[in-house]
């Protein structure tokens, strides 16, 4: 079980921003931005291509509605798609809100939220998604 499976299980806590019968959206915990969001499918698979056409397509929808909730929520120009998947094998999607190209990279320095910075960014978002 992965730990993306144990945050979905509610085994390890999360901020949750949006949630269907097949995937899960949260925050990262250790954000290149603020905002910095999660979308990974309920079902385990390792890597984002080995899912199947119908799975990979409802979850860039489902990214999709989630990304639109997050700009309303945090101010950006757009929000930043990437797939990297090492350091978890559980497919998952990043969403990071971007102004400028730089904003997405992952060398820089995370950020360091604090739990309430956390929730406050989740309900801001959550009460966003339609």
């Amino acid at each position: 079980m992965t730990v993306f499976s144990k945050i979905i299980a509610g085994e390890i806590p999360s901020c949750k921003v949006a949630e269907n019968k097949d995937f899960y959206a949260f925050l990262d915990i250790n954000p290149v931005a603020k905002g910095h969001t999660l979308v990974v499918p309920k079902k385990e698979e390792d890597y984002l291509f080995d899912l199947d056409d119908k799975t990979l397509g409802d979850m860039m929808v489902f990214s999709k509605r989630v990304a639109k909730a997050l700009k309303k929520a945090v101010p950006c120009k757009r929000i930043g798609v990437t797939v990297i998947g090492l350091e978890v094998p559980h497919a998952h999607i990043h969403l990071i809100p971007i102004t400028k190209e730089s904003d997405i990279y992952f060398n820089q320095p995370k950020l360091k939220p604090t739990s309430k910075e956390l929730k406050e960014i989740a309900a801001a978002i959550a009460e966003k998604f339609e």
